[in-house]
């Protein structure tokens, strides 16, 4: 058999799985990217840096600048995480796929303070692209 006759059986074997898997694999979009978020306690308030994304995975890791430990609540459209007590300079991260809607970010403590530190407020749009033409993601 010479080189054409090999060329021609090769490419006769090959054709049947050139078919393999297509009625089986579903190209469904992945979900968007996670989005990361900045957080830090003061005395007298919590704030969130961006205070509006889309819905989608958000983490945001937030530091404790204050005196005392504090306990992180993430709450908004039917959620509550708690995170902590996180104590003074120590940081915490709460990880949660977000809808659209309006969330609280509170710090709070075991301890009676002399006033209430102020909650940072987070805006949840709609939710974002399709990651699917992203590259190099895990």
């Amino acid at each position: 058999m010479g080189a054409r006759g090999l060329a021609t059986l090769a490419i006769a074997a090959l054709l049947p799985l050139a078919a393999c898997g297509d009625e089986d694999f579903e190209n469904s979009a992945r979900p968007p990217v996670p989005v990361g978020l900045t957080g830090v306690i003061q005395d007298d308030k919590v704030t969130v840096s961006p205070a509006e994304v889309g819905a989608g995975q958000v983490t945001i890791t937030i530091s404790n600048q204050t005196d005392g430990p504090k306990t992180i609540t993430l709450e908004g459209e039917s959620i509550t995480e708690r995170v902590g007590p996180v104590g003074p300079l120590g940081t915490a991260e709460l990880t949660r796929t977000l809808v659209p809607g309006s969330y609280e970010v509170r710090a709070g403590s075991e301890k009676a303070l002399r006033k209430e530190i102020a909650p940072a407020t987070l805006a949840i749009g709609k939710e974002r692209k399709s990651s699917s033409e992203d590259l190099l993601l895990p």
